[in-house]
């Protein structure tokens, strides 16, 4: 379970049609993806998950664009994966992010940048089972 990470395809990037290009990066990259799914969130669904930062002032803002149309939801796997997946998403601000990343790429602003990375293996494992059950997390052996 230590090599495992949580990402999220935003509704901004699916919108622009990136999916496809963000999940070759993944694959290319040398993750597994051991669960997929292509979902509206529900504003409570999004609230739920993005909870620890319910007491901010972007809390609203952020879980009204989370369930603001389809995203694409990841559990991936391989060695390093949280610092890995980090590595190739870049920054929080797509203009800090460093050239190559996936928010430097699909990204536009602090808001909608792309995707979501899990922060730490912990919060890795519980984001996917926030989303997936064990049942429909496949892996290659």
């Amino acid at each position: 379970m230590n090599n495992r990470t949580f990402a999220i395809i935003k509704p901004d990037a699916y919108k622009k049609g990136a999916s496809g290009k963000i999940i070759d990066r993944i694959i290319e990259e040398g993750f597994e993806i051991m669960g997929m799914k292509s979902i509206v969130l529900t504003k409570e669904k999004a609230e739920g998950f993005y909870e620890i930062h319910k007491d901010k002032s972007f809390f609203n803002e952020l879980t009204e664009f989370m369930s603001s149309g389809k995203c694409v939801l990841l559990a991936l796997k391989r060695d390093n994966a949280v610092n890995k997946w980090r590595e190739v998403i870049g920054s929080t601000n797509p203009d800090e992010a460093d050239s190559g990343t996936i928010r430097k790429l699909f990204g536009s602003n602090t808001g909608n940048n792309a995707v979501h990375g899990s922060d730490s293996k912990e919060n890795g494992n519980i984001e996917i089972l926030y989303f997936f059950s064990e049942n429909e997390l496949f892996e290659e052996n």
